[in-house]
């Protein structure tokens, strides 16, 4: 699959692709579930709270889990992108910052949270891209998140 036409994407294909091929994490550190959408600016993914999640804190997925869960989202179109478009391999990405991070509620274990990232600017190996983490319908974050991609040596 080279030269993706993002229009022609589907959400059941999407959810085909193995995440872990995307991501260079790896279990139990692997923070999303599955892509949903992706196109040039706009990335979904969806991710069941389990139980035994290493970011659950008292039946909640926590804060912290919920940055790597954006974190790892931009990490996923990354890997997309690299590996369906630009025939690259996985590339490790570091947090550079995170900016006006609002988190309003925590999920509890059993819900699915769905994360929406958009990519405000792409240069030099960096991204920004501002997120939003929802809830059954309800907005549990909203912030802005600048990654830093490894370029390979």
């Amino acid at each position: 699959m080279n030269m993706i036409d993002f229009n022609q994407l589907d959400e059941q294909s999407l959810r085909g692709i193995d995440v872990h091929e995307l991501l260079p994490q790896q279990e139990p550190f692997v923070m999303v579930g599955c892509l949903t959408h992706v196109d040039e600016v706009r990335t979904i993914s969806e991710t069941l709270i389990r139980p035994d999640n290493l970011f659950v804190e008292d039946g909640r997925f926590s804060a912290s889990g919920l940055v790597e869960n954006i974190a790892q989202t931009c990490a996923a179109r990354i890997g997309f992108v690299n590996k369906y478009v630009n025939s690259k391999g996985v590339q490790l990405g570091f947090i550079g910052a995170v900016k006006n991070l609002e988190i309003l509620s925590l999920p509890s274990v059993g819900k699915t949270i769905v994360t929406t990232v958009d990519v405000i600017q792409e240069i030099f190996g960096m991204t920004l891209a501002s997120a939003t983490v929802t809830c059954d319908g309800v907005e549990l974050v909203r912030t802005q998140i600048k990654i830093a991609v490894k370029e390979e040596s």
